[in-house]
């Protein structure tokens, strides 16, 4: 009898490529989640934290930390609406540089006009 070499599997072809474009698409929908969720949270003018990006995203808060950029934004918010008071305001209500620029030459104008009226 005549023995056989032994046969050894076909290899396969390299199906990596298809796995690797859905863990990237999988990894900007989770970045997109978290965005739009920062956004919401700050918007309605409730506190920017990481759990509660986490819960509104349906995403881990692991997750959010190590993602750098997602990390300092919601460090940023946190710190900056927990030192503003009781009560954020909403990213909607608060006024901009030029609302307050306008509102500060208003009230000096006011001054102005009324100055010789009070000296008097």
């Amino acid at each position: 009898m005549k023995k056989e070499p032994p046969r050894w599997p076909q290899m396969r072809p390299d199906n990596t490529a298809p796995i690797i474009a859905a863990a990237r698409h999988r990894h900007e929908l989770t970045r997109a989640r978290a965005i739009q969720a920062i956004r919401e949270l700050d918007h309605a003018g409730n506190l920017v934290t990481f759990a509660g990006v986490a819960g509104q995203a349906g995403i881990s808060r692991s997750w959010l930390y190590s993602q750098p950029d997602i990390r300092a934004e919601i460090a940023r918010l946190r710190d900056t609406t927990s030192r503003s008071g009781p009560a954020p305001i909403p990213a909607s209500q608060r006024a901009s540089d030029a609302s307050l620029l306008r509102r500060l030459e208003a009230a000096h104008a006011e001054r102005t006009r009324l100055r010789p009226v009070t000296i008097r």
